[in-house]
C-alpha cells in the first residue's frame, strides 16, 4: 500500500485534494471513478505537489487550541442529532483555523466514501494518536460523544497546565535576556569609550581596569563575528537536537539538572498519567493505551521506558511493577498506581497521580523561580558594580595625585 496525492472533482463540480492510500495508482483511479468522481491527477505522495501551499509536503504541527474548538463544535452537532458526515460538512467551511480546513475536508471525503471516522483521521497523519485511538474506541462502543467529551476535558486540563508553566517561565527568561543585553552594551560600548579616554591620559591603570578594557576592545572588534558564531551554534544545536539519539541524550541531561530535572520528570509523569487515565476511562485496553500514550509523549527517553513497560504488562506483570523497573518514575507515582491496580480503580488513581504531580510541579516551579529572580539581580548588580569600579577607579586615583 502506498500514499497518493489525489486531485478530483465531485458531482457538484467542487475540486478536492487529499492523501489517499491504495495498492496502485490504477486501483485508486478505478475506485474514485466508479464513485462518479472526475480524476484530475494522482501522484505518489513523496513526489507529489504539496496540497494547499505545502500542508502535506511536510509534517505540520496541529494547533491544539483550535482543534479543541473544532471538537467542541463537533460534539455539539452530534448531540443535536446530526449525522457525522453532515456535522463535518457544516464545520469544514467554518473552522477557526484555516490550516485545519484541508485536513477536515479530507476526513469528510473519506467518510463519504465509506471510511470509518477514526481511520479517516489516522490517514491525515497530523492528528494525535491519542485522539484517533479515542475516536476508534467511541466507534466500537457506540459512545462517540462521551469519548470525545473526555478527550476535550483532558485537552483543556493539559493546555491549562502547559500555559501555567509557560507563563511562569516567561518573566525569568525576559529578565535573563535583558541582563545579557545590558552586559553586552556595557562591555562593547561603555568600556571602549572609557578606553579611548584613558589612552589620552598618562596614568597607570589598575589591573582590573586593564583586564576589563582588553575584554571590551576585543569584544567590540569581533562583535559581529561573535554574534554570527552564536547564531550558527544555535542552528547547529537545533539541527543536532532533531536527531532521535540526540533527543534522548538531551532528555538524560534534563533529568540530571539539579531541581529543574526533578520538576521536568514530574511534569512528564503527570502528562503520562493524564493520558493513560483518559484512555482507560474511554475503554481502551491497558496495553494499547500504553502504546498510544508512548506515541503521544514528546520525550524519547520516557517513550522508550513506556514501550518497555508495555512489553512487561503484555507478559503479565502489573503496571506499577513495570514502571518501577524503568527507574525513571518517582516511587510515589508507582505506589499510587499499585493501589489503583489492587482496588480496581486504576483510571481514577491515574487521574489522581496527574493532579498530584501537576500541583507539585506548580508549587516547586513557583518556589524555584522566586529564588532565580533575585539570583539574576545579584549577578547583574555584581557585574555592573565591577564595571563601574574598574572604570572609575583610575579617575579617583588621578584625583588623589592632583591633590
Amino acid at each position: 500500500m502506498a500514499d497518493y496525492v489525489l486531485k478530483y472533482a465531485d458531482g457538484r463540480g467542487q475540486i478536492h485534494q487529499q492523501v489517499a492510500t491504495a495498492g496502485s495508482e490504477k486501483e485508486l483511479r478505478d475506485k474514485y471513478t466508479q464513485q462518479g468522481f472526475l480524476i484530475y491527477s494522482i501522484k505518489p505522495r513523496s513526489a507529489g505537489a504539496a496540497i494547499s501551499g505545502g500542508l502535506f509536503s511536510r509534517r505540520k504541527k496541529l494547533d491544539l487550541e483550535k482543534f479543541l474548538i473544532f471538537n467542541q463544535q463537533f460534539v455539539t452537532l452530534i448531540r443535536a442529532g446530526l449525522p457525522i458526515l453532515k456535522g463535518l460538512d457544516l464545520l469544514a467551511d467554518r473552522l477557526t483555523d484555516p490550516k485545519l480546513g484541508p485536513y477536515i475536508n479530507a476526513v469528510r471525503d473519506e467518510v463519504r466514501n465509506g471510511t470509518l471516522l477514526s481511520e479517516a483521521f489516522r490517514q491525515q497523519e497530523i492528528f494525535p494518536k491519542m485522539y484517533v485511538t479515542s475516536v476508534m474506541a467511541g466507534e466500537k462502543s457506540g459512545s462517540l460523544t462521551e469519548v470525545l467529551e473526555r478527550y476535550i476535558s483532558y485537552q483543556k486540563v493539559a493546555l491549562a497546565v502547559r500555559k501555567k508553566v509557560v507563563v511562569s517561565l516567561m518573566y525569568p527568561c525576559v529578565l535573563i535576556v535583558l541582563v545579557i543585553l545590558l552586559m553586552v552594551f556595557l562591555v562593547t560600548y561603555v568600556v571602549p569609550t572609557f578606553a579611548t579616554l584613558y589612552t589620552t591620559m598618562d596614568a597607570r591603570l589598575p589591573a582590573m581596569t586593564v583586564a576589563l578594557i582588553t575584554i571590551g576592545t576585543t569584544a567590540r572588534s569581533y562583535i559581529l563575528l561573535l554574534a554570527g558564531g552564536v547564531v550558527a551554534a544555535i542552528f547547529l544545536v537545533r539541527w543536532w537536537a532533531k536527531r532521535p539519539a540526540a533527543r534522548e541524550t538531551i532528555d538524560k541531561i534534563k533529568m540530571k539538572v539539579p531541581v529543574a530535572g526533578e520538576i521536568w520528570t514530574k511534569y512528564q509523569v503527570a502528562q503520562l498519567s493524564r493520558i493513560l487515565g483518559t484512555l482507560l476511562t474511554g475503554g481502551i485496553p491497558l496495553v494499547q493505551a500504553m502504546e498510544t500514550a508512548a506515541d503521544s509523549l514528546n520525550t524519547p527517553l520516557l517513550k522508550r521506558a513506556i514501550e518497555a513497560a508495555g512489553k512487561r504488562v503484555r507478559e503479565g506483570q502489573p503496571l506499577s511493577e513495570s514502571l518501577k523497573t524503568s527507574g525513571i518514575f518517582p516511587g510515589l507515582a508507582t505506589d499510587m498506581i499499585e493501589v489503583g491496580e489492587s482496588t480496581g480503580a486504576l483510571p481514577a488513581m491515574l487521574n489522581s497521580v496527574a493532579e498530584f504531580f501537576e500541583e507539585d510541579v506548580n508549587t516547586r516551579m513557583t518556589a524555584t523561580l522566586s529564588l532565580i529572580e533575585p539570583a539574576i539581580m545579584i549577578v547583574m548588580g555584581t557585574f555592573v558594580a565591577f564595571v563601574l569600579i574598574s572604570l572609575y577607579l583610575p579617575i579617583f586615583s588621578l584625583a588623589d595625585t592632583i591633590h
